[in-house]
This record gives C-alpha cells, structure tokens and sequence, in this order.
C-alpha cells in the first residue's frame, strides 16, 4: 500500500523566486524541472515547488516542511540568518527535540529539526 513519501509539494506563487530559494539559499539540488514543476532532492526525499495551483500560496495554511540540518541546529540557523532568513522566534526546546521555524519566501513554514542528544 503505502511505501513511503514520493514527495512533498508547496504552491508557489513565482516559481523562480521559489526555485532560487530553495537551490541557493537551502542548497538543494534540483533533480527535475518542468517549468511550473520543480523538484528538489532532499536526503532522499522528493520536495516540490508548484506554480500552477497558487491556491494557499502566501496563505496561513499549507504543509510544512522539515528538514534535519547536515550538523548541529543552532550552526544551520546562524547560516541562513547570514543568508537573510528571519526567524520569527526562537529555538523550541521539546523532549523530543529542538525546532528552529522560518518562512519561504511565498510563506510556506518550514522547519529545521534536531533530535534529543541521549
């Protein structure tokens, strides 16, 4: 039935602003691009930019995206604020581990996650 994730995918509103994003600023690599399609590889998961159903870009809803960083959380996050990222608040602390959030640019909440130290 189910076997994993195929993808994740986000509307976006201007699919080279997004593009850009996610290629340059997070350092994915694209792995297919059809013009209003793009996809990234992400550690073995597919994640997808959408231009052609704008319906919930810039809106409050829509996925979430989280990514683990290469190294500890707190480096991945000094590194994107060097690149222009905001952070609307700080690190959360959690049993289960610590969650940085930021947006892209069309407003998709993504996450950067790093589990409990044991």
């Amino acid at each position: 039935m189910i076997a994993g994730v195929a993808n994740v995918w986000m509307p976006v509103g201007d699919v080279d602003r997004a593009k850009k994003f996610y290629s340059e600023t997070l350092e994915l690599s694209i792995v297919k691009d059809d013009g209003d399609w793009v996809e990234f590889e992400a550690d073995g998961m597919r994640v997808a930019l959408n231009g052609r159903e704008k319906r919930g870009a810039g809106a409050d809803g829509g996925p979430v995206l989280t990514f683990q960083p290469e190294g500890s959380l707190d480096d991945a996050v000094a590194g994107l604020k060097g690149r222009g990222v905001e952070f609307p608040g700080e690190v959360s602390e959690h049993e289960w581990g610590r969650v940085a959030t930021f947006r892209d640019p069309d407003g998709n909440e993504i996450q950067l996650y790093e589990p409990p130290k044991n």
